[in-house]
Parts: C-alpha cells; structure tokens; sequence
C-alpha cells in the first residue's frame, strides 16, 4: 500500500482527499439542504404569506416521509459531490502548483482560483445537479439518478439537463471565490506554528465557518433563482424570468427564503471538507 500511494500523481491524491471529504459532508448535511430546497419552494397561499419556518417544514417532512424523507436526494448529491468536490479540488490543487507553487495565494488570488475550481466543476457536475434539486422538491418520482438524467434529456433535451446554469455559476464561483479568500485570510492570522497539531483541524473547522457564513449570505439570491429555473425551466426561458417572478410573488425577501438551512449547510459542509481535505493532503505528504 505505501508503494502505491507513493506512485499515485499528486492531482490525482488531491482529487482522492477531495472526493473522500466530499463523501463525509454530503451524508451528514443533506437533510439541510433538501429543507432548503422545500422553503425556497413553498407557494404563497391565497390570502397569506405562505411563510414557513426552517422547523415547521422539518416537522412536516418528518410526519409525511418518516425520518429518512430528509435524506431525500442523497443519492444525486453523491452522484454530485463526490465527483464534483474531487474535480474542485484536484483543480485547485493543480491551478496552485501551476501559478503559485509554494507561495501563498493573496486575496484576489484566493478568489480566482476558488472561483475558477468551482465554476469548473460547476459545469461537469449540472445534470446531476438539475436530478438533485427535482429529487429534494418531492415533485418528481424519478427511480433512479440515471433514469432522471434520461427523462430529463428525452422530454427537455440539452436545455433541461444545464437549466440554471448561469444562475449556478453566479452562485457557486463567487461563494468558493469569497470562501476561499476568507478561509485563507483568516487562517494567516491564527498563529499556526505556535499551536498544537491536534488543534489544527479545530482552528482550520473555525476559520472555515467564518468564511462560509460571509460566502453563503453574499450569493443567496442566485440559489433562490437557480432553484426556481431548475424546477420549472418549461416556464423560465431565462434567468431574468425567475428574477422577475420572485420579485413579483415573494418581494424582496424571497430571494433569501432558504438561507438559514443553506447557510448551515453549505458552512458546515465547507469546513468539514477543507478539514478532511487538508489533513488527508498533510498524511499524504502533500501541501493543500
């Protein structure tokens, strides 16, 4: 075993440590992202709000699906993550060695390559993304991740698969662009060759939870629309549509209708990535 993890390329160990990190945070947030997907959803009722809170639909779901009804999805978000978070991280990985080497990257820097990893991955991984979002919204009966991906080619075409495209790159790129930037920033003023190694992966889980909350409140709006355009691309042509449409039914606010269970989601599961990550790229001899 030593020899051959001596063997495997460096791009390819970052992509391993990344798909593995990807694996972990997936399982345990998914029941706060299927929550953020049902609140961003929810249709206003005649002569209400149709307001609901976070612990409101969690109840809800729990007495009409039982308790795994949360894990809903779970197997797209595999499909997605454990890829996806892979190809992120392998391309970070090799974006850093190519432009920086050893150097560490400035904030702008920070931003263009978090941005650049994450759109690039963005792209690879939509369909998946598209069957993921449909699974969450409890609106679809697909049997399976690849029988979603081949109902949604055959009945949408090429369309249905990348819907909300342009609204997840607006959301994804920017939030791993400003995570990345924050999680960097941060962790240069913590005095890491002062601390205990067995305290590093609790600073590095603290720096990644202030990055994420900064991140996650910053591109909300673009998960709202996103979610809309993948769930009706029949009735949003374009991203202008969904805009226009939540405006005119949520107000304002809409736009950040989901964002506690997203914020969580996406913080803890950011963290407890760039944690894993990190820590299996030091047992690997490699600098993340």
């Amino acid at each position: 075993m030593p020899g051959r993890e001596a063997e495997m390329h460096p791009v390819l160990k970052a992509f391993v440590c990344g798909s593995i990190s990807g694996t972990c945070s997936t399982l345990l947030f998914q029941p706060l992202d299927l929550l953020k997907t049902r609140l961003q959803t929810l249709q206003p009722t005649v002569g209400g709000s149709g307001r609901a809170g976070m612990v409101t639909v969690l109840f809800r779901v729990v007495r009409t699906e039982s308790l795994l009804g949360l894990w809903k999805g779970v197997s797209p978000s595999f499909a997605r993550c454990i890829p996806g978070v892979g190809i992120y991280f392998s391309t970070l990985y090799t974006m850093k060695q190519k432009f920086l080497g050893d150097r560490s990257p400035t904030a702008l820097e920070s931003v263009f390559l978090g941005a650049t990893a994450r759109a690039i991955s963005g792209i690879c991984m939509l369909p998946v993304t598209v069957v993921k979002t449909r699974y969450e919204s409890g609106r679809f009966g697909y049997g399976s991740v690849y029988g979603a991906l081949r109902s949604i080619y055959q009945t949408e075409g090429a369309r249905g698969m990348f819907s909300g495209l342009t609204a997840t790159l607006l959301r994804d790129a920017p939030f791993s662009g400003i995570y990345l930037m924050f999680y960097t920033q941060t962790k240069k003023l913590t005095p890491q060759d002062q601390l205990d190694p067995v305290l590093m992966p609790v600073v590095n889980f603290g720096c990644g939870i202030f990055a994420g909350i900064l991140a996650s409140l910053a591109t909300q709006p673009a998960d709202v629309i996103k979610t809309h355009m993948q769930l009706s691309p029949e009735k949003y042509r374009r991203t202008s549509q969904a805009i226009a449409f939540i405006y005119k039914d949520f107000g304002l606010v809409g736009f950040f209708r989901g964002g506690v269970p997203r914020a969580l989601r996406r913080t803890l599961m950011a963290a407890m990535a760039w944690t894993v990550y990190e820590q299996m790229m030091e047992k690997m001899g490699l600098k993340s």
